[in-house]
């Protein structure tokens, strides 16, 4: 404690972090971010846009990078991601490079926020995130964000439905390569189902809503993922962030036991 607020009466942190460092979380207008999730859980903590104003959205990604350095967003819009460049539009530090990067994915609505020195987990585990179709690619490409940023390597293999075997068939031998398997399905989710029945790997389906009339909306691909004879786990539909911070747990708990 001392050591905090020594460094906060030199100047060396601000009062987000030094409340971050002494209580865990850092309070703001736009609500409370919790600095300490990635301590205590190995998930960086996600600031999920839907719901906020692009202001708060900004205010809490700003105090996300001030406390952690890094901030993770989740179901951006256009305007929530021009309120975060905005707030960090780019200035030279000491070294006359920028101070923070800001990386937008529009098709996965993902904002990441990296300070100048921040530096990513780099663990020794692959998340093979494979994606049925291209209407899936945007729910996959959300968990594959969240699964970097844990800190695992990503191999990203798109439009293998089951609607032509021979195209996930093809890919077994890579998909076998990897520790965790994150496969995004809609419509009748038959794909995770498949996948889990082909590797060894632990296999995490995530139901997407794409689809329609009976069982659409992503309800029969949950069913169906919730009904697999082949032994997988199964998230909620469209919930690409908790399928990516799972498949980066099991990265950690692999990279660990490589390291021992």
């Amino acid at each position: 404690m001392r050591d905090t607020l020594e460094a906060l009466d030199a100047g060396d942190i601000g009062v987000a972090e030094a409340e971050s460092r002494l209580a865990g979380y850092a309070t703001t207008a736009a609500g409370r971010f919790d600095a300490a999730r990635e301590g205590r859980r190995g998930i960086p903590e996600a600031i999920l846009a839907e719901g906020k104003t692009p202001a708060e959205v900004a205010a809490l990604t700003t105090t996300a990078v001030e406390t952690t350095g890094r901030a993770l967003v989740t179901r951006t819009d256009a305007d929530d991601a021009a309120a975060i460049r905005t707030a960090f539009t780019p200035g030279p530090d000491a070294d006359g490079e920028l101070s923070a990067t800001v990386d937008h994915d529009e098709r996965t609505g993902t904002v990441v926020v990296h300070a100048g020195d921040f530096e990513r987990p780099d663990l020794d585990a692959t998340v093979a995130v494979v994606a049925a179709g291209t209407a899936d690619a945007a729910v996959a490409g959300e968990a594959a964000v969240v699964a970097r940023e844990i800190g695992a390597t990503i191999d990203r293999i798109d439009d293998v439905g089951v609607a032509n075997l021979d195209r996930i068939l093809d890919q077994r031998d890579r998909i076998r390569e990897a520790d965790v398997v994150v496969v995004a399905a809609g419509r009748e989710g038959a794909l995770p189902t498949v996948v889990a029945g082909l590797v060894a790997a632990p296999v995490i389906a995530l139901p997407v809503s794409t689809g329609y009339g009976v069982g659409g909306e992503g309800v029969a691909a949950l069913e169906g993922a919730l009904q697999s004879c082949s032994v997988l786990t199964t998230v909620n539909v469209d919930a690409g962030f908790v399928a990516g911070a799972q498949a980066g747990l099991i990265a950690r708990a692999v990279d660990a036991a490589g390291s021992e």
